[in-house]
Protein backbone atom coordinates (compact mmCIF):
# COMPACT_ATOMS: atom_id res chain seq x y z
CA UNK A 1 0.00 0.00 0.00
CA UNK A 2 1.21 3.42 -1.03
CA UNK A 3 2.11 6.03 1.69
CA UNK A 4 -0.90 8.24 -0.04
CA UNK A 5 -3.44 5.21 0.40
CA UNK A 6 -2.40 4.67 3.96
CA UNK A 7 -2.80 8.28 4.66
CA UNK A 8 -5.79 8.87 2.92
CA UNK A 9 -7.33 5.56 4.92
CA UNK A 10 -6.06 7.15 8.41
CA UNK A 11 -7.64 10.12 7.49
CA UNK A 12 -11.23 8.61 6.67
CA UNK A 13 -10.28 6.31 9.92
CA UNK A 14 -10.26 9.51 11.94
CA UNK A 15 -13.13 11.37 10.56
CA UNK A 16 -15.37 8.39 11.01
CA UNK A 17 -13.80 7.73 14.29
CA UNK A 18 -13.96 11.21 16.07
CA UNK A 19 -16.10 11.37 19.09
CA UNK A 20 -16.83 14.16 21.86
CA UNK A 21 -15.21 13.97 25.25
CA UNK A 22 -18.37 14.25 27.53
CA UNK A 23 -17.47 16.53 30.72
CA UNK A 24 -18.28 14.40 34.05
CA UNK A 25 -19.77 16.18 37.05
CA UNK A 26 -20.22 19.64 35.84
CA UNK A 27 -23.68 21.29 35.77
CA UNK A 28 -26.32 21.20 32.80
CA UNK A 29 -25.27 23.30 29.83
CA UNK A 30 -27.35 26.76 30.06
CA UNK A 31 -26.52 29.27 27.99
CA UNK A 32 -28.58 32.27 29.27
CA UNK A 33 -25.22 31.61 32.20
CA UNK A 34 -22.55 34.04 31.52
CA UNK A 35 -19.88 31.62 33.19
CA UNK A 36 -21.27 28.21 30.76
CA UNK A 37 -18.46 27.30 28.87
CA UNK A 38 -21.17 26.46 26.25
CA UNK A 39 -20.73 30.45 25.77
CA UNK A 40 -17.04 29.60 24.12
CA UNK A 41 -18.56 26.97 21.81
CA UNK A 42 -21.63 29.67 20.75
CA UNK A 43 -19.16 32.65 20.02
CA UNK A 44 -16.68 30.28 18.06
CA UNK A 45 -19.47 28.66 15.91
CA UNK A 46 -21.51 32.08 15.69
CA UNK A 47 -18.85 34.56 15.00
CA UNK A 48 -18.40 35.96 11.59
CA UNK A 49 -16.70 33.18 10.34
CA UNK A 50 -17.28 30.03 12.09
CA UNK A 51 -20.93 29.69 10.26
CA UNK A 52 -19.50 30.07 6.98
CA UNK A 53 -16.56 27.68 7.15
CA UNK A 54 -18.87 24.91 8.72
CA UNK A 55 -21.28 25.46 5.94
CA UNK A 56 -18.09 25.28 2.89
CA UNK A 57 -16.82 22.28 4.68
CA UNK A 58 -20.19 20.38 4.46
CA UNK A 59 -19.53 20.00 1.10
CA UNK A 60 -16.55 17.17 1.58
CA UNK A 61 -12.84 17.88 3.31
CA UNK A 62 -10.93 20.71 1.51
CA UNK A 63 -7.79 21.96 1.86
CA UNK A 64 -6.79 25.48 3.47
CA UNK A 65 -6.22 27.55 0.09
CA UNK A 66 -9.72 25.96 -1.14
CA UNK A 67 -11.56 27.01 1.81
CA UNK A 68 -10.42 30.58 1.85
CA UNK A 69 -11.53 30.98 -1.95
CA UNK A 70 -15.16 29.80 -1.02
CA UNK A 71 -15.59 32.06 2.15
CA UNK A 72 -15.12 35.40 0.26
CA UNK A 73 -13.17 38.13 2.53
CA UNK A 74 -11.45 35.92 4.78
CA UNK A 75 -8.18 36.60 5.59
CA UNK A 76 -5.65 33.77 6.23
CA UNK A 77 -5.15 34.70 10.02
CA UNK A 78 -8.91 34.81 10.73
CA UNK A 79 -10.07 31.46 8.84
CA UNK A 80 -6.52 29.71 10.57
CA UNK A 81 -8.01 31.12 13.79
CA UNK A 82 -11.49 30.00 12.88
CA UNK A 83 -10.00 26.29 11.98
CA UNK A 84 -8.51 26.07 15.30
CA UNK A 85 -11.74 27.06 17.34
CA UNK A 86 -13.63 24.43 15.35
CA UNK A 87 -11.40 22.12 15.77
CA UNK A 88 -10.64 22.41 19.52
CA UNK A 89 -14.84 22.41 19.77
CA UNK A 90 -14.76 18.81 17.93
CA UNK A 91 -16.27 20.36 14.44
CA UNK A 92 -13.53 20.16 12.40
CA UNK A 93 -10.51 17.69 11.60
CA UNK A 94 -7.47 18.62 10.52
CA UNK A 95 -5.12 15.99 9.03
CA UNK A 96 -1.80 16.62 8.00
CA UNK A 97 -0.70 13.84 5.31
CA UNK A 98 3.04 14.17 6.22
CA UNK A 99 4.01 14.82 2.44
CA UNK A 100 6.15 17.03 0.76
CA UNK A 101 4.96 19.57 -0.20
CA UNK A 102 2.92 19.62 2.26
CA UNK A 103 -0.98 18.75 2.24
CA UNK A 104 -3.35 19.56 5.25
CA UNK A 105 -7.06 19.05 4.72
CA UNK A 106 -9.82 20.01 7.35
CA UNK A 107 -13.15 17.73 7.25
CA UNK A 108 -16.34 17.88 9.87
CA UNK A 109 -16.43 15.10 12.53
CA UNK A 110 -19.53 13.49 12.92
CA UNK A 111 -20.53 16.26 15.55
CA UNK A 112 -19.47 18.81 12.88
CA UNK A 113 -22.19 17.33 10.78
CA UNK A 114 -24.91 17.89 12.61
CA UNK A 115 -24.01 21.49 13.60
CA UNK A 116 -23.77 21.74 9.58
CA UNK A 117 -27.07 21.05 8.91
CA UNK A 118 -29.01 23.19 11.64
CA UNK A 119 -26.25 26.00 10.04
CA UNK A 120 -27.61 25.01 6.65
CA UNK A 121 -30.99 25.76 7.56
CA UNK A 122 -30.58 29.15 9.03
CA UNK A 123 -28.10 30.26 6.42
CA UNK A 124 -30.74 28.97 3.75
CA UNK A 125 -33.46 31.18 5.48
CA UNK A 126 -31.14 33.85 5.59
CA UNK A 127 -30.56 33.56 1.74
CA UNK A 128 -34.25 33.32 0.81
CA UNK A 129 -35.48 35.68 3.21
CA UNK A 130 -32.97 38.73 2.00
CA UNK A 131 -35.51 40.68 0.34
CA UNK A 132 -37.69 40.79 2.87
CA UNK A 133 -34.52 41.08 5.59
CA UNK A 134 -33.61 44.42 3.17
CA UNK A 135 -37.21 46.00 3.26
CA UNK A 136 -36.37 46.57 7.14
CA UNK A 137 -33.23 48.07 6.17
CA UNK A 138 -34.49 51.22 4.02
CA UNK A 139 -37.54 52.00 6.88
Amino acid sequence: MSLVSRNIRDYLRKVRTHRNVSVKNSPAPDLMAAACPSRDVLRRLTGRWGMLVLWALAEGPQRFGSLRRQVGGISERMLAQTLQGLETDGLVLRHDFGTVPPHVEYALTPLGHEAAARVDALLGWIESSLPRIAQGWNG
